[in-house]
């Protein structure tokens, strides 16, 4: 293992959006083992030490890695397309449009099925937006326009945290 290794290379698997989470969760496991502090114990202080910071390291690119969100952002970052998504908020209009529609229907929101519904929508156009990216990433290894989708589906995710959020309140 090489800490200067990216993500994908730690783990050895092929440099793409597309994962197989069950090869990613059995990877981990195998990497986790292979650097466990414990294994490292005979061998003193210092080795142990170096084999926490690889288990810190494995655990990092793990939660990027299975995260669709965090390895899209991660591939647009590997590939020259920084997501920066505190400085260029910068969005389409029709998607801005969308967006105020979904906080004026969330605002108008009274009853769990009026939540549910606003929540389904959300859902929906997450996983468009996912499947967008796969495309711009793996496809047409177009890493501007995936940042752009990237951004637009952290937006997205944010704005499905806060109907949860309501549904959970309601629910209270």
């Amino acid at each position: 293992m090489n800490l200067q290794s990216n993500d994908f290379e730690l783990f050895g698997v092929p440099q793409r959006f597309a994962q197989d989470r069950t090869a990613l969760d059995s990877r981990w496991k195998d990497l986790q083992r292979e650097a466990h502090p414990d294994k490292f114990a005979a061998q003193g202080v210092a080795a142990q030490r170096v084999a926490m910071q690889w288990s810190v390291r494995i655990n990092e690119a793990y939660q990027r890695l299975k995260d669709p969100l965090k390895r899209a952002s991660y591939l647009c970052e590997l590939n020259g397309a920084p997501i920066n998504a505190e400085n260029n908020t910068a969005m389409p209009h029709d998607f801005l449009m969308q967006q105020m529609q979904w906080r004026e229907a969330l605002d108008d929101a009274e009853t769990a099925e009026d939540f549910e519904e606003i929540a389904s929508q959300a859902l929906s156009s997450m996983r468009k937006r996912l499947s967008k990216i796969e495309q711009l990433l793996d496809v047409d290894r177009d890493f501007p326009a995936a940042a752009q989708q990237v951004r637009s589906l952290m937006f997205i995710e944010r704005f499905a945290s806060e109907v949860d959020a309501r549904i959970d309140q309601l629910g209270q």
